[in-house]
């Protein structure tokens, strides 16, 4: 670069600050390094504050995510700088990375010093360190926004947060490495992968888990606006049977991770949450069918499970089927019911068909409640539901004891965590078959065009009628688990909305926030909302606020869901905008907007 582009590039009116690119770029290095530094200083005096912030000279509770964010922002600067394998975080004048991993740091430092505040009374319970931190953290916001934008002219503070929407395309061009390589790269994101979801479940209290989720989430969104993801991206595509091998690799070894049995119980929760979530995915994702009812038939599976699995409060007592036919039963009584429900109404679309199957849960929690012997037939037991469901004995495992494996305790939870997983291989890999198929791409074309793809000689019914079925005996399976897990099955759970899952909302919502259509997002929505009620208990009444403000600023900046499927997210986006490159013909010249 030259002497003369350097000073254009310098030029104080193209950040949204004026400062010179050279010393903002030294500010964002040395505000990274004074923020990592700032965590081994004592942020307050008493340790009343979670996680014990007294201690000079080692991070303690919300420190180390402080320290995380200051390291990530070092990174981020020195790739402006040319360091080898870190270009990629600054090529090209990008700064969006630099300017995400300072908000990430910055927000995850300032929300701790706020809570101290607000926990023990007042700023005057800060120790110098925490005036420090909350000091050192503004420096690197401050030089990343005074960093020039690519490209000429002035741009504007809307312009720069477009920019951290896109991501460059530079990488998308670069050859891969060796297959040898790739894999390697593949686990060790694997494995980090693992690390910060142990971390995100083991968080100990709610401030922790919220600075733990600010800083994944900007640190994500930095490596987005890099390019780095879709590189990734590439590298699985290219891998996927390893990449599916090396993601079940991981969720087999999460129980091994853990010395409480209580979080393998929130584990086993995400993998059935998530195991619906993905069978609604086949009904809403990639047929088109908005099924407001759904949790009914993960009720029907969870019911069936409960009356033929020797509970003594079985109608059918002195029934127990072994654990193979209790899930079969559970799925086919699930298939059975998706059937009934959707012959008469899939004939319906959009809001009329949402009415009805909202319709179907709430009819399905009203007839458990009451089929209790005095309203109606004595079949449920009515609120009481259906406790003492005995532990599996699966393959000579007794199910309720603890076993050592290599060292390792798994307990009760953890083994039901394991049975889940296998379950779940087997999900997937139907939803995968399935989604593959011809009768899967008639479920794409039906959804997007329903008229279209019956004119073409699909028939829509049928193939509604299919999809409708699948995911209903996906969602009876995971509930066979599901009794087994709680002990006992009652008609609360099984509605539209609450506050905890799982729910027909939540479900929905799990699939929508993860992005429908795809495998991995419908799982990562149900591990969100399922945690976010479990971690953010010191909410109270509020959690549903800041789940619904956080739903509608997805929704609005990337409707297309956390992980996007590539043909939605050309429906939701302009051409050009966001990550969706412009599409022109070969020998068409790029336009550009007018006003752009």
């Amino acid at each position: 670069m030259t002497d003369t582009t350097m000073n254009k590039t310098d030029a104080p009116t193209r950040g949204l600050l004026p400062l010179p690119a050279t010393a903002a770029r030294a500010l964002v290095l040395a505000g990274g390094i004074a923020t990592t530094a700032s965590a081994f200083l004592a942020w307050t005096w008493t340790a009343e504050f979670p996680g014990d912030l007294t201690i000079t000279g080692y991070p303690g509770g919300l420190q180390w995510l402080t320290l995380v964010g200051g390291i990530l922002v070092a990174l981020t600067a020195l790739g402006h700088y040319g360091v080898p394998g870190l270009r990629a975080l600054g090529h090209n004048g990008n700064n969006a990375p630099a300017a995400l991993a300072a908000l990430g740091a910055f927000g995850t430092t300032w929300f701790t010093v706020i809570a101290i505040a607000a926990k023990l009374g007042g700023l005057a319970n800060l120790e110098p360190g925490g005036w420090i931190a909350a000091v050192a953290s503004l420096l690197p916001l401050l030089g990343a926004f005074a960093l020039p934008q690519p490209g000429a002219g002035t741009h504007s503070a809307k312009d720069t947060f477009r920019s951290y929407l896109a991501k460059p395309d530079h990488l998308t061009r670069i050859a891969l490495p060796s297959p040898w390589i790739q894999r390697l790269l593949i686990t060790a994101a694997t494995i980090v992968g693992l690390a910060v979801f142990t971390y995100g479940i083991d968080t100990e209290y709610g401030e922790l888990f919220i600075g733990f989720l600010i800083v994944t989430v900007f640190a994500i969104w930095a490596l987005h606006t890099a390019g780095l993801l879709d590189v990734f991206s590439r590298l699985t595509a290219k891998n996927r049977p390893f990449t599916l091998a090396m993601g079940f690799a991981a969720a087999i070894a999460f129980p091994f991770t853990q010395t409480d049995d209580h979080y393998a119980n929130i584990g086993v929760n995400i993998l059935i949450f998530g195991t619906v979530a993905l069978g609604l995915n086949i009904v809403v994702g990639l047929a088109g069918l908005l099924d407001l009812g759904y949790v009914a038939f993960l009720g029907v599976g969870a019911y069936t499970a409960a009356l033929v699995s020797g509970s003594e409060f079985s109608t059918f007592s002195g029934v127990q089927f072994p654990f193979w036919a209790a899930a079969l039963t559970g799925a086919a009584a699930s298939l059975v019911f998706g059937v009934l429900i959707g012959a008469p109404t899939l004939r319906l679309r959009g809001d009329y068909l949402a009415i009805v199957t909202l319709g179907f849960g709430e009819i399905f929690r009203i007839a458990v409640n009451n089929m209790d012997g005095d309203s109606g037939p004595d079949l449920t037991n009515g609120p009481n539901g259906i406790p003492s469901i005995p532990d599996l004995n699966l393959l000579g495992i007794d199910f309720s004891q603890s076993h050592e494996i290599a060292g390792f305790t798994l307990g009760r939870f953890a083994n039901y965590y394991l049975l889940m997983v296998l379950i779940m291989a087997i999900v997937v890999l139907v939803y995968t078959r399935a989604a593959d198929s011809r009768i899967g791409r008639s479920w794409v074309a039906i959804r997007e065009d329903e008229t279209a793809a019956t004119a073409m000689g699909i028939n829509g019914f049928r193939v509604k009628l299919v999809a409708f079925a699948l995911g209903a005996s996906l969602a009876g399976l995971a509930g066979t688990v599901s009794a087994h897990v709680t002990y006992s099955v009652v008609p609360n759970p099984y509605q539209f909305a609450g506050s905890t899952p799982p729910n027909s909302a939540f479900l929905l919502a799990a699939v929508v926030l993860g992005g429908m259509g795809t495998v991995a997002g419908p799982l990562l929505g149900a591990a969100l909302l399922y945690l976010l009620p479990e971690k953010l208990v010191f909410l109270q009444d509020k959690s549903l606020l800041a789940f619904g403000l956080a739903l509608v600023l997805l929704m609005r900046f990337r409707p297309e869901g956390i992980i996007a499927n590539r043909r939605r997210q050309l429906e939701f986006h302009e051409t050009g905008q966001l990550d969706v490159p412009e599409q022109r013909l070969p020998d068409e010249p790029a336009t550009t907007k007018a006003g752009a």
